[in-house]
């Protein structure tokens, strides 16, 4: 029996913000022991035709869903708690709780940095980070999760495009309860 499991996931980009400069975002996720997850996106495209923030440090900096960025949205299955996590290519990373939709709450995020590391050339711009599950305020690793998996993507005329794993109807919002397609199983 493994105690880490894995997905695949495809995000698809939401109709009224096309961007031609990206033929896909792809991400692999890997939840290790129910309190380790490690999200892996993968962007193929044609990257110099994008706006790609250089890498700064990594410290938490609001905002980061302005530019080019990738999100993970956590909550318990069932729940309509949950958490946002943003990553940038700069290093840069934020963290936010809700109470239900849109509902902010303050969460204490000084432990919880997530490690990101980034690989860049002309066709692939790939971010990995690596997330303390157990580190967000009332996590609970016997609970399945479900996740919302996204990205915004700027291209170099400042056009943003939405990418997520489902869209719900009407304009992007990746804090509706559609978006949170992928469903990982509770800590064995």
């Amino acid at each position: 029996m493994s105690a880490r499991t894995q997905s695949l996931a495809i995000l698809r980009c939401h109709q009224d913000t096309p961007c031609t400069a990206v033929k896909t975002i792809k991400a692999a996720l890997s939840n290790k022991h129910g309190r380790v997850l490690t999200i892996t996106y993968v962007l193929d495209g044609i990257v110099d035709r994008l706006r790609i923030p250089p890498y700064r440090s990594a410290h938490r900096v609001d905002g980061l869903w302005r530019h080019t960025c990738f999100e993970a949205f956590i909550s318990a299955k069932n729940d309509a708690e949950y958490y946002e996590l943003d990553f940038s290519p700069s290093g840069e990373w934020a963290a936010y709780g809700f109470r239900d939709y849109r509902e902010s709450e303050a969460i204490d995020a000084d432990g919880l940095a997530p490690k990101i590391d980034v690989q860049c050339n002309a066709e692939i711009l790939e971010l990995n980070a690596v997330i303390h599950l157990d580190r967000l305020p009332g996590f609970r690793p016997e609970v399945g999760l479900s996740l919302g998996l996204s990205a915004v993507i700027e291209d170099l005329s400042g056009s943003l495009s939405y990418w997520a794993l489902k869209h719900p109807p009407g304009k992007p919002d990746f804090h509706h309860a559609d978006a949170f397609a992928l469903e990982i199983g509770a800590a064995g």
